[in-house]
C-alpha cells in the first residue's frame, strides 16, 4: 500500500482532495476549517491505490518540542476497512520517530478504537471540535 509524502503540488492537491471528500463533503466540517495556518509547516502524506488514485491522507506537524501532532487522517468512505488507515499511520509514525519522542492527536470518537489498537492512550474527557465528538490521545515512542 503505497503511502508517500505529499512533497509536490500534485500530491498535496491529492491529499487535499481526500480531506475535502471526507471532512467537508461527508462529515459536514465547514470548508474554512479544513485548510488552516499549519498547512505550510506540516508534513503531508497521501495513500494511492494500485490505479494511482488517492484514497487516504494525513498530516504531521510539531505540536511542542519533541511532540508531533497527527491531524487530518482520512480515508475515502468507499475504501475503509482495506488497511489504508494503518498504512497511513505507519508512514506518519515512521516519519515522526525521526523528529519526536511522542505523538498527540484529537481522535474523532468513532475512530478512537483504531488508535487504541495502535497503542495510543486517551487523555481527559471527550470534547467537541467542528461539532464532532473527539478525545485527545497520545503515544510515546520507546
Amino acid at each position: 500500500m503505497p503511502v508517500v509524502r505529499a512533497d509536490t503540488d500534485a500530491r498535496y492537491e491529492d491529499a487535499l482532495g481526500v480531506r475535502y471528500a471526507v471532512f467537508v463533503d461527508e462529515q459536514g466540517v465547514p470548508e474554512g476549517l479544513e485548510v488552516d495556518d499549519y498547512e505550510d509547516e506540516s508534513l503531508h502524506f497521501v495513500a494511492y491505490d494500485a490505479t494511482s488514485d488517492p484514497v487516504g491522507a494525513a498530516r504531521l506537524r510539531e505540536y511542542e518540542p519533541r511532540v508531533g501532532k497527527v491531524e487530518r487522517v482520512a480515508v475515502l468512505e468507499s475504501r475503509r476497512g482495506e488497511g489504508w488507515g494503518d498504512a497511513l499511520m505507519d508512514a506518519v509514525e515512521d516519519a515522526a520517530r525521526e523528529r519526536f519522542d511522542e505523538l498527540y492527536l484529537h481522535a474523532q470518537l468513532p475512530a478512537a478504537g483504531f488508535y487504541d489498537r495502535r497503542n495510543y492512550e486517551r487523555e481527559g474527557d471527550q470534547f467537541e471540535e467542528a461539532d464532532i465528538a473527539h478525545v485527545a490521545m497520545r503515544k510515546r515512542f520507546e
